[in-house]
């Protein structure tokens, strides 16, 4: 279950329990490396969900992207630091993407033609990110 280190980082990170003691307590920090390591295994999987869930993967795309760049895992948000570094061109995909999501909108038929011809470059460009980071 490689994302098992970023769902536990995730929880430590947000330092609430829905009941008993704060997680803190009862789990050991994760090494970065481990949370790195699942992002980046996951990444396969996602293309493989690309044309299916969109929304998703282009957003979870921007997170890895996000915590190999600055060794922090954020929420989908890391589209707004992903936005910030894209070039014009691959900018529509994610901002598309965060608009369908911040306003709960979960059908893939959100997308025009035009922006679903644009999603395979747009993850390319990002993929290409992430590569030049290092992964430990």
């Amino acid at each position: 279950m490689p994302d098992l280190a970023l769902l536990i980082t995730t929880v430590l990170t947000g330092g609430r329990a829905l009941t008993g003691p704060p997680p803190a307590q009862v789990l050991d920090p994760v090494p970065h490396a481990d949370p790195v390591r699942a992002g980046v295994a996951g990444v396969p999987g996602l293309l493989d969900d690309l044309e299916d869930d969109t929304r998703n993967v282009v957003l979870t795309l921007a997170r890895v992207w996000t915590t190999l760049a600055t060794g922090e895992i954020r929420p989908k948000d890391a589209a707004d630091w992903a936005l910030t570094r894209l070039p014009p061109e691959h900018r529509p995909v994610l901002e598309h993407a965060r608009e369908l999501y911040l306003t709960r909108r979960y059908a893939e038929g959100g997308w025009s033609d035009e922006l679903r011809a644009r999603v395979r470059p747009h993850a390319d460009a990002v993929l290409a990110e992430i590569d030049r980071l290092p992964h430990r």
